[in-house]
């Protein structure tokens, strides 16, 4: 195919063309196809959909809200952030209305992929639609939803493009966990079997002191080498952040009771996991530099990740795909999985990760209370037979 011609298609076509112009002729012939055994086996499903109304309209127990309860709120925040990143670097539009765009850190984000914009738009959109169903689906079913709108009193940037409007999470202060790189790369350790076994840092400086991934004010935007720097930054928060729903899901998926609430967990996280790998990839291409923080005086090295100590055959940064690894059972075969996927304590942990990333920088004692006592209730929770 003619590069030319492939660039055009590749800037005129994106996931939402697809979604609202309906059907392609592929689909459409499937679903012609389709229709007669779908006829054919109607009554063999018309006991197997009762089954599915019953468990439609039964009630939640207390576990499985609580479960559905922690992943709201962990959607809310995770809401909150990506629409600081799309104000000023993703697609403005009428589905993410908020902020004008920063040309600056918009060109820096996009030296890692030409299409950052697009992909912090949609990962924003996946992001409101997860916290938004979340929370009706609470409602529906009797039980409380989640809201966090007391806490939204933080004050974000102020640059060129930033709405300007309160936050609940801090993307100016971060210290940022990147073992996930290491961890998905090896083949020997799973956190699961190896709890103690602690995976090297792909940008060891990263965790250490505090970094903004985003521009705070027009004056990040002066020097290019910093403002890349903030762009790098930003490029191993998102797969740092995505990692944990990874987990998250599948973890709580195993306590749930409620087919139909295990059927949201099994749903919801997979798109984690696309999330994931698409921002893991993104961050390979963070151009090796370093930089000082003009304000605050903290150094960060981004190194070229295809040379020593990383690099080769197991950590060249293309290598996306999860290592197998032990499973289980080291008396198992290695099997390529999502990891950790322990279940006892995954909520707490997971705002223990949070907390220590920085992200809550700013929050009251009550917003801790509040986020500690959803991951208590998850965590509670056990599965009834």
């Amino acid at each position: 195919m003619d590069m030319n011609m492939w660039s055009s298609m590749k800037t005129a076509i994106n996931r939402r063309s697809f979604m609202k112009n309906g059907l392609t002729a592929a689909g459409v012939g499937l679903l012609a196809n389709g229709a007669s055994a779908l006829a054919a086996d109607h009554d063999d499903h018309d006991h197997d959909d009762h089954d599915d109304h019953d468990e439609h309209n039964r009630r939640l127990n207390r576990g499985d809200a609580a479960l559905l309860r922690f992943a709201a709120a962990a959607e809310i925040l995770e809401t909150d952030f990506w629409v600081q990143y799309n104000e000023l670097a993703g697609i403005q539009d009428k589905e993410e209305p908020d902020g004008s765009g920063n040309p600056a850190y918009t060109e820096a984000l996009a030296q890692l992929d030409e299409d950052m914009d697009q992909y912090i738009h949609d990962n924003t959109d996946d992001e409101f639609t997860h916290q938004n169903f979340l929370n009706a689906y609470l409602v529906s079913k009797g039980a409380e939803p989640v809201d966090l709108e007391p806490f939204r009193t933080l004050p974000g940037s102020t640059a060129t493009g930033s709405s300007g409007k309160l936050r609940l999470t801090n993307l100016m202060q971060l210290t940022l966990d990147t073992s996930w790189w290491t961890r998905y790369r090896s083949s020997d350790n799973n956190p699961d079997l190896d709890p103690n076994f602690v995976f090297p840092q792909a940008i060891p400086t990263l965790a250490k002191g505090q970094h903004t991934a985003i521009p705070r004010t027009d004056a990040d935007t002066a020097d290019p080498n910093f403002l890349q720097a903030i762009a790098n930054t930003a490029g191993f928060h998102f797969p740092t952040i995505e990692q944990g729903g990874n987990s998250l899901y599948p973890a709580m998926a195993q306590r749930a009771t409620s087919v139909e609430v295990l059927r949201i967990l099994i749903s919801i996280g997979p798109t984690e996991t696309m999330h994931f790998q698409t921002w893991a990839d993104k961050a390979g291409n963070a151009p090796p530099l370093t930089a000082v923080d003009p304000v605050t005086g903290v150094s960060v090295t981004f190194p070229d990740l295809n040379s020593p100590p990383f690099g080769g055959e197991t950590f060249q940064t293309n290598l996306i795909m999860p290592e197998p690894c032990p499973f289980l059972s080291r008396k198992l075969p290695p099997c390529s999985i999502i990891r950790p996927t322990e279940t006892r304590g995954i909520a707490g942990n997971v705002v223990s990760f949070l907390t220590a990333m920085g992200l809550f920088i700013g929050q009251p004692p009550a917003f801790f209370r509040l986020l500690h006592k959803l991951a208590n209730e998850a965590d509670a929770a056990r599965r009834e037979f």
